[in-house]
């Protein structure tokens, strides 16, 4: 499964705002800089995921975006189809017949992709904002702690 720079994008910018729920709103700006995120492209971005219900915004000199709900209960599965569409697709049925019968080593190999996209699916379901947030929190500490010698 391979994400687009947009749906990169609305995970890298949600992930801010899960950071920041329940401290208020956070400047388009703050998350322009922040994430090194084109403002236009970011402001389309989080429009689009307004209007999923995702987010929730506010007009205006104080204005900015926050979560419309809690992030343990945002999953990226439902966050990721939405940004993206279908998460991992499946060639059609009729990809894998050969002269109308259904080729078995065409067969096998999409039943080895089902289990693949089950796999995939069961994981970004049992992930939401928050865990996201809290591993992008231990990276940023685990970095902090670093130290550069030479």
């Amino acid at each position: 499964m391979k994400l687009s720079l947009r749906g990169d994008y609305a995970l890298r910018a949600l992930i801010v705002l899960a950071e920041n729920y329940g401290r208020g709103i956070v400047r388009i700006q703050t998350i322009s800089e922040q994430q090194d995120i084109p403002k236009r492209f970011l402001e389309q971005i989080l429009n689009d995921v307004k209007s999923g219900g995702f987010v929730e915004s506010r007009r205006g000199i104080a204005g900015g975006y926050q979560l419309a709900r809690p992030p343990e209960q945002i999953t990226l599965a439902t966050l990721i189809r939405y940004v993206e569409g279908a998460l991992v697709a499946l060639p059609p049925d009729t990809e894998i017949r050969k002269g109308g019968r259904p080729d078995s080593n065409q067969l096998a190999i999409r039943s080895v992709m089902q289990e693949v996209r089950e796999s995939i699916l069961k994981v970004l379901e049992h992930i939401t904002l928050a865990d996201l947030a809290e591993r992008a929190r231990k990276y940023r500490h685990d970095d902090a702690s670093l130290d550069y010698v030479i």
